[in-house]
């Protein structure tokens, strides 16, 4: 994510104070703010946060919604000082696999209250919800996760199908570049996302995070490092982060790319060539990470009535889940959004749609503990680099990492 400029950055600063800048909605005020901070800067992205904001407008008479813009890498240490000068936002929106480190910094308010309540609370699955044994603390209103993204052109030029198991796979990669075209694209960032890449592939061997072992850790780091071996993917893959490569198979010349449901919009915009998208071909064992934005609310809200409104009006209201839908083709949390036709009847949504019911997993996975979740997501993603890069072979990276990932997870 990049900085937008001054301007905001002066906007967050006199957003600091806190959601309402006055009255807030318990005490009467009749002119009230929402404000809610986020990381978005992709066009798609800021026009769904827009069209949050008129909806909730047009319902509630005299309420203003700000949105607030804070960069991705700034988001979690911005949050957490502004709770500890009791100031912030009335909601945030952040990424959900790190509502613990909000959670530890006592960043968000419970809102197990407001769920008990909550009439639709049944139409979201437990893997969506996040918090402690004691309270609950956030919620995903949409879900994001990968799938392969395939280019049609290529795939009828070498006469293959799009694969449905790893060995088709290898074979489409090796016709691909037989026939002058590179293999894939992935992220294998030395920290969270090239994690959250690696974790399908290394699942697809076996690797389980309750059970850390280090054969079926090497075996999911050897397939993806014999890809560079037979130059299907680029060692480059190192330095790249989600978007990057994405950008790559865009280009053209490639024939899968590992990427999000979240790219619809730069592939339509993007490429000049027929594509689509089938799910990850994982076998039994591969599992897929449900992603997404957490949303919650903030421990120091003016107004946290008001902000669950939001909440239930934007991010968890149906019709506010198709809105994520149509502008960033992100899946539905509720499973009434999930089966509507905006869904189930897109080509590339479909095939997220089926992933996130049968290959879905709890992001991040359930078994490791709040406070241990970062240094096994960094510790993952250095040894899915190394291994990609060939600064280790992929026995040693397995060996070096399991007895941390035991010693961290607890087993």
């Amino acid at each position: 994510m990049t900085a937008v400029g001054a301007a905001l950055a002066a906007t967050l600063a006199l957003s600091a104070c806190g959601g309402a800048g006055g009255e807030s909605a318990e005490e009467g005020g009749e002119d009230q703010t929402v404000t809610v901070w986020h990381y978005f800067s992709a066009d798609n992205q800021v026009a769904l946060m827009d069209e949050y904001a008129k909806k909730f407008e047009a319902t509630n008479e005299g309420v203003t919604v700000e949105n607030v813009y804070v960069p991705y890498d700034q988001m979690n240490s911005k949050v957490v000082s502004a709770a500890g000068a009791q100031t912030g936002p009335d909601v945030v929106v952040f990424n959900g696999a790190e509502w613990g480190v909000l959670s530890q910094a006592g960043a968000l308010a419970p809102l197990d209250e407001q769920w008990s309540s909550f009439a639709d609370a049944d139409q979201f699955p437990d893997s969506v919800l996040h918090g402690t044994e004691e309270e609950m603390l956030a919620v995903q209103g949409y879900v994001n996760l990968l799938g392969l993204w395939y280019n049609a052109d290529i795939l009828k030029e070498i006469g293959v199908e799009p694969p449905t198991t790893i060995e088709e796979l290898e074979a489409a990669m090796a016709a691909a570049k037989d026939a002058g075209h590179e293999g894939i694209t992935l992220s294998a960032l030395p920290q969270s996302q090239g994690e959250w890449q690696a974790y399908p592939w290394l699942t697809s061997q076996g690797f389980d995070y309750s059970d850390p072992n280090a054969d079926d850790l090497a075996a999911g780091l050897a397939m993806a490092n014999s890809w560079v071996e037979e130059g299907y993917l680029s060692k480059e893959a190192t330095t790249w982060d989600q978007t990057v490569p994405f950008q790559q198979f865009t280009a053209g010349g490639v024939a899968f790319a590992e990427n999000g449901n979240w790219q619809m919009g730069a592939a339509e915009a993007d490429a000049n060539f027929e594509y689509g998208v089938v799910p990850l071909p994982l076998g039994e064992s591969g599992k897929v990470y449900l992603g997404g934005e957490g949303i919650g609310i903030g421990a120091s809200a003016d107004s946290p009535t008001l902000a669950w409104e939001y909440l239930t009006e934007t991010y968890l209201d149906a019709e506010g889940q198709l809105l994520a839908v149509e502008k960033v083709g992100s899946i539905p949390a509720r499973e009434d959004a999930a089966q509507d036709p905006a869904v189930v009847d897109n080509p590339l949504l479909a095939p997220f749609s089926a992933t996130l019911a049968e290959l879905g997993a709890n992001y991040p996975d359930s078994v490791i503990p709040v406070e241990s979740v970062a240094d096994v997501q960094t510790s993952m993603g250095q040894a899915w680099s190394a291994a990609v890069g060939g600064q280790q072979s992929p026995e040693e990276a397995a060996a070096g990492i399991v007895e941390k990932l035991q010693s961290l997870i607890g087993q």
